[in-house]
């Protein structure tokens, strides 16, 4: 009798301490989500600002004593000005330009270093390999000075081959590579040898497939630098037939358009900012598992 009232008292403390633990459990997550939901209100709502305010025509936007977060009177009139008044096309199109080759051609640099570094056997690839690393010590400041007299020596102001070849390498993205590469069981490798593969039969077939994520994430990171390029392209170009999307945006800015007409300056800023967020959506998965996952499969 006695040691079935301790079970069942043992059994009704269960019960509420499963409870209690039920309830902490919901209280913890309605306060995590709750934390989260501000944060993404704090994060996003400068895009909102952005967006609503390039719907708003001109007059209704300084008819605004206190700031709206309605639109009256939507128009799209703004995202015309910004493509008839100033010479939006002109920039997206040098960005878009930019952007590609020099991705593509970094994306072509990295990987094969970062093959040779991780597969290939040379003398003195530890201390090449530990010099390339420290580069990454230096600070961008000192790097774009040396950068802009070189490239100013060789005549190549206001070109595209001027823009585009101090971006042709990244220390980083090498590393990233190797360290991916390396993941890479040396059993295929060698394997792959015995077999009479070559290594850019190897690298093509193997080990770009197996690293594809975080390829692709490297393009992309890629991308996204070079669209936000700034600091670069404003020290080697002062030709407005080579601005890019960042330099007109600033020009924009600066010009009597851009102070005055605030509408229209935000549509030019969402339409700069468009590609990026598509970008991000189509290829956030990719991103993800490219940072997420090692250099192996399986």
């Amino acid at each position: 009798m006695l040691n079935s009232e301790i079970r069942t008292k043992t059994a009704e403390e269960y019960a509420k301490d499963a409870k209690r633990a039920k309830v902490l459990g919901i209280l913890k997550s309605i306060g995590i989500y709750t934390m989260l939901t501000i944060w993404a209100i704090a994060v996003l709502f400068p895009f909102f600002w952005m967006l609503i305010t390039s719907f708003k025509t001109f007059g209704s936007y300084n008819a605004e004593r206190v700031p709206s977060l309605l639109i009256k009177y939507p128009t799209i009139g703004n995202y015309l000005s910004a493509f008839t008044e100033i010479n939006l096309a002109g920039y997206l199109l040098n960005t878009l330009i930019f952007t590609v080759i020099t991705t593509l051609a970094m994306v072509i640099v990295s990987v094969l270093a970062a093959y040779a570094f991780s597969r290939l056997e040379f003398k003195g690839k530890e201390i090449v390999f530990t010099i390339f690393l420290a580069l990454m010590m230096i600070p961008t400041e000192l790097v774009v000075i040396t950068n802009f007299v070189t490239v100013t020596n060789m005549g190549l102001r206001n070109t595209f081959t001027g823009l585009i070849l101090p971006s042709v390498t990244s220390v980083f993205y090498i590393y990233l590579l190797r360290e991916n590469f390396s993941q890479i069981p040396n059993n295929l490798y060698l394997a792959a040898k015995v077999d009479g593969t070559g290594d850019f039969k190897y690298l093509w077939k193997v080990v770009i497939p197996i690293c594809k994520p975080t390829i692709i994430t490297v393009l992309i990171l890629k991308v996204i630098e070079c669209w936000n390029s700034f600091v670069w392209p404003r020290l080697i170009t002062d030709n407005d037939a080579y601005f890019l999307i960042s330099q007109g945006i600033q020009a924009i800015r600066e010009s009597g358009f851009g102070r005055e007409n605030v509408p229209a300056m935000m549509a030019a800023v969402v339409l700069v900012s468009l590609p990026l967020i598509i970008l991000f959506l189509v290829f956030r998965n990719k991103i993800m598992e490219g940072v997420a996952r090692g250099g192996t499969k399986g």
